[in-house]
């Protein structure tokens, strides 16, 4: 078996796949900074004084973390409507990624939260600090140090479950490489492409990510 690898189908595709790259970071990006938010409320509403209210949010993050993204995906886009929530599928892919890793988020700011030394909360209770003081100023900082592997690993995570947006027409990296190749009949040029951009961008990412928990520890002393 030979591969007839055809460079000039190569430089007329690039151009689409690098457009559909700025498609994909944009929806990582911006599902990433939804989860970042989004799983810390759902850390902290699990640290309230109402049981029932923490009850809720935790079958609520069982119940995402036991569903596939893909699945999500499909109930935001079609079943919404049904509810009047009508979501073009660029949003609805978003909304459904940056919902789906939000429910994995809050478990690691909870890892980070718990391994805060039990002195440190009895110190913001002595000083009389409120609870928003508290969390802000003295116990997040020490709480993001040890969660920002876990906060890194989930935004690679993130860019390569971006593919799973094209099950709704999202034109991402893998559902343009897609199309390039059901137009041309030639799927090794776009989807070789495809494998080496993904790995150009989440290489770097991953060492981003040790590089700023380096420098956070440091700032922190820890």
């Amino acid at each position: 078996m030979t591969f007839n690898w055809r460079w000039d189908f190569t430089w007329e595709i690039l151009p689409q796949l690098l457009w559909a790259t700025l498609n994909t970071l944009i929806a990582a990006g911006v599902g990433y900074s939804i989860a970042l938010v989004g799983g810390l409320l759902l850390a902290l509403a699990q640290r309230t004084k109402w049981p029932a209210l923490t009850f809720v949010v935790r079958e609520l993050i069982e119940f995402i973390r036991s569903t596939p993204l893909v699945l999500q995906i499909f109930f935001v886009f079609y079943v919404g409507p049904q509810f009047g929530i009508f979501l073009s599928p660029w949003i609805s892919g978003i909304f459904a990624i940056g919902l789906h890793y939000s429910a994995y988020l809050s478990e690691v700011y909870r890892a980070g939260l718990n391994s805060v030394a039990p002195g440190q909360w009895e110190v913001c209770r002595a000083l009389n600090m409120s609870p928003r003081v508290t969390y802000v100023r003295i116990i997040i900082p020490q709480a993001l140090a040890p969660a920002v592997p876990g906060l890194g690993n989930y935004l690679v995570g993130i860019l390569k479950d971006t593919p799973m947006l094209s099950v709704i027409g999202v034109m991402e990296l893998m559902h343009t490489a897609n199309a390039l190749g059901s137009e041309n009949y030639r799927y090794l040029e776009p989807f070789t492409l495809v494998g080496l951009i993904f790995l150009l961008i989440s290489l770097p990412t991953a060492g981003l990510v040790r590089m700023f928990e380096r420098r956070l520890r440091l700032r922190l002393g820890l």
